[in-house]
């Protein structure tokens, strides 16, 4: 495992402000760059190195959905998007990134394909495939008759969360998370994490609505919903949070320990995406594994298939794995 001071010689900066930086001390001052030149730091070090065919002198656009501010509050979405960059690295194709609000900026005869990061609606859809008709979705799957599409089990993933917490003598489980909302659209999108959490902890009798807090994606939302939570219930507080995304659990965490709440004697914790962060905050975060490398490299290789010729386009379902940490007791 890459240590902090791997991280700060990769990044050109000190321990100290990389300790502050991954654990979103909101008290140090920072310029956004620096933020992102740790968290693609500690995102790169991560990754393992294959030896593959080569692909060069090809041409495609990243696109991705949120701005380049956006991203650095939704480590998922940058986690993705370097393991895409890293795979067309090793293949030696050209890879241009671009924000969905600076399309206008591909040229589209000098681009082969398109890797869409993110969520889109159909008219989003639409534009990016007036560029270019070969795209490939990743986190999303827009229209799987037409398009390639990555994406994630939530379902599966929320019912190993709930499982696991079943397994340690926990009834008692909360809920904390977000919705996306696509631009230009007012209704939030619907999430899927949020869904399963609802029907799996009814199907088990265990449902309490007054323990669901939704809000954004963002370690500022995660702060402010867990802290309600904590005023709205109390000594009712649940004794364990699924928390659908790291971002949001670690703000959690930290709305826990201004309040003198014991994690994880308390309240157990357990987040989704197990971005780089993870492991550095106190306690280490609990979560689901989801593997955006392989994402980010799955979208390369069904790009390059189509090069190759496929016609049929394909549904990819990248599996997740659960890690425990210190934020539960086993």
């Amino acid at each position: 495992m890459a240590t902090i001071k791997d991280i700060a010689k990769r990044a050109g900066v000190s321990s100290a402000t990389v300790s502050r930086v991954l654990n979103y001390d909101a008290t140090f001052p920072v310029a956004d760059e620096t933020k992102r030149k740790i968290f693609e730091a500690a995102e790169e070090l991560s990754y393992r190195k294959r030896a593959t065919k080569r692909y060069a002198n090809k041409a495609i656009a990243i696109v991705h959905w949120y701005t380049e501010k956006e991203e650095l509050n939704d480590l998922y979405y940058l986690s993705i998007r370097l393991g895409i960059e890293e795979r067309c690295k090793m293949l030696e194709m050209n890879a241009q990134v671009y924000f969905f609000d600076n399309i206008d900026q591909i040229v589209a005869n000098e681009v082969e394909g398109i890797i869409a990061v993110g969520k889109f609606s159909d008219q989003q859809v639409k534009a990016l495939t007036e560029i270019n008709p070969l795209v490939v979705f990743v986190d999303s799957s827009p229209d799987e008759d037409k398009h390639d599409a990555v994406v994630i089990d939530f379902e599966k993933a929320t019912e190993k969360v709930i499982d696991y917490f079943l397994t340690t003598e926990h009834e008692k489980i909360g809920f904390i998370g977000g919705r996306e909302l696509l631009k230009a659209q007012e209704k939030p999108l619907e999430d899927l994490r949020e869904r399963s959490f609802r029907r799996y902890m009814k199907e088990l009798g265990l449902f309490h609505e007054n323990f669901v807090y939704i809000g954004a994606f963002s370690v500022d939302e995660g702060y402010r919903l867990m802290k309600e939570a904590i005023t709205n219930l109390g000594n009712d507080l649940p004794t364990a949070f699924f928390i659908s995304s790291d971002v949001l659990a670690v703000g959690s965490l930290r709305a826990l320990h201004e309040a003198g709440i014991p994690i994880p004697e308390r309240v157990s914790i357990i987040g989704l995406n197990d971005i780089s962060v993870s492991k550095y905050i106190y306690p280490s975060l609990s979560t689901i594994k989801v593997y955006t490398e392989v994402m980010g490299e799955s979208a390369v290789d069904a790009l390059v298939e189509r090069f190759e010729g496929r016609k049929i386009a394909k549904k990819i379902l990248v599996s997740t794995k659960l890690v425990v940490r210190k934020s539960v007791r086993t």
